[in-house]
């Protein structure tokens, strides 16, 4: 379905995110336990309006990262600034969406992304904004619908609705489009682009797709154990590259091929690995 940007939709000034020295350490579970220390020493600088992957093997911290900059999670050293002001507790500048939508199922479609509009927000506007955000994202003839009658993809536009009905500055996305099926999952992505286009908020991406994150992404960061380190180090940032020309770019550009090789490379995959997808 063709998705077509409302003429009413607001921009939102995006916040530059800064991310200076972070590490998080997380207490023993248990009397006589160790603790557990997953990142250390991360320094990021994220440009206002700019597209950022997070990408690193499963449990290298970049969910926690993620959590961090939201203000889900505290850092164990370090400080996050959002526009010039530290992150502190839950952050109203952003907005969060999961790899799950995570939708009431007693609710309509429009009630809720309605549950993501700021608190005290009049509710004749609020209305407007429910049914401005659902047009967005291809839904407007949807809005009484329940999760139960929509598909997983119609489910994940309306998690991102009611993610952009905080007006974040920032918006924060931890695998949106991991539980979707491949061509779901491509629709999603020129979605979420275009829904950048009409609201340029921050974003932090985490994925898990290196495809995904070169076709989105103006830099992507890869997490890791620094090199030579032992298995139990903790993470911090390894490559940060800078993925060339506009978006939305053509999934095929041969120009992106060696990117992706030295991301894959990054993560442990051999380079015959490589070849032998693409054989």
């Amino acid at each position: 379905m063709a998705i077509t940007t409302p003429t009413a939709v607001r921009s939102h000034p995006a916040h530059p995110v800064s991310v200076r020295g972070v590490g998080r350490t997380f207490a023993p579970r248990s009397r006589g336990g160790h603790a557990h220390r997953v990142l250390t020493g991360v320094d990021l600088e994220i440009g206002a309006g700019e597209i950022v992957a997070l990408i690193g093997a499963s449990g290298c911290g970049k969910s926690t990262l993620l959590r961090q900059v939201s203000g889900l999670d505290a850092p164990s050293e370090g400080t996050i600034v959002i526009d010039d002001a530290p992150v502190a507790g839950v952050d109203p500048r952003c907005a969060v969406a999961f790899q799950e939508p995570r939708l009431l199922p007693w609710r309509t479609l429009a009630q809720n992304v309605a549950l993501g509009l700021p608190r005290g927000t009049d509710r004749s506007a609020g209305d407007r904004r429910v049914h401005e955000l659902l047009e967005l994202v291809g839904l407007g003839q949807c809005t009484q619908y329940r999760p139960r009658q929509i598909s997983g993809g119609m489910a994940q536009r309306t998690s991102l609705a009611r993610a952009l009905a905080r007006n974040p500055g920032v918006l924060v996305l931890d695998e949106p489009f991991g539980a979707l099926d491949a061509l779901t999952r491509l629709k999603m992505q020129d979605l979420l682009l275009e829904v950048h286009a009409a609201e340029p908020a921050t974003v932090l991406l985490v994925t898990h797709d290196v495809d995904e994150a070169l076709y989105l992404a103006d830099r992507v960061v890869l997490l890791g154990r620094p090199e030579g380190s032992g298995p139990y180090e903790p993470a911090t940032v390894r490559t940060v590259l800078t993925v060339p020309g506009a978006r939305p770019r053509d999934r095929g550009d041969a120009g992106l091929a060696h990117l992706r090789a030295r991301l894959l490379d990054g993560l442990g995959v051999p380079s015959h690995h490589q070849s032998a997808q693409h054989a």
